[in-house]
């Protein structure tokens, strides 16, 4: 999925990227690609632009590419949690998921 130019510089604000680097916009689109992926598989479709779910959605995006774009190395030292407000947000998305009549 492309991401518009939008998006693009919203996700590079969020990870405080200023000067990307060679192969960091094309690196953002592929784990934006999974964070989407990662929030269908989980009962998260996304909504419609401008609603207040689409910016819950869009801050949950954001998290999952700002992770994984922080954990690139192939090691991490000490213990990690999950970000618990990250998880209140996902849980409220799939509660708040338009049901199909």
């Amino acid at each position: 999925m492309a991401l518009s130019k939008e998006r693009l510089e919203s996700l590079l604000t969020y990870c405080r990227i200023t000067e990307p680097a060679p192969g960091e916009e094309a690196l953002l689109e592929t784990l934006y690609d999974a964070a989407v992926g990662y929030l269908e598989q989980a009962g998260v479709s996304q909504p419609q632009a401008g609603t207040t779910r689409a910016a819950q959605y869009d801050l949950a995006v954001n998290y999952l590419v700002l992770d994984a774009f922080d954990r690139r190395d192939a090691t991490e030292q000490g213990a990690t949690a999950e970000n618990p407000a990250f998880r209140r947000l996902v849980t409220q998305l799939k509660l708040s998921e338009p049901r199909e009549s």
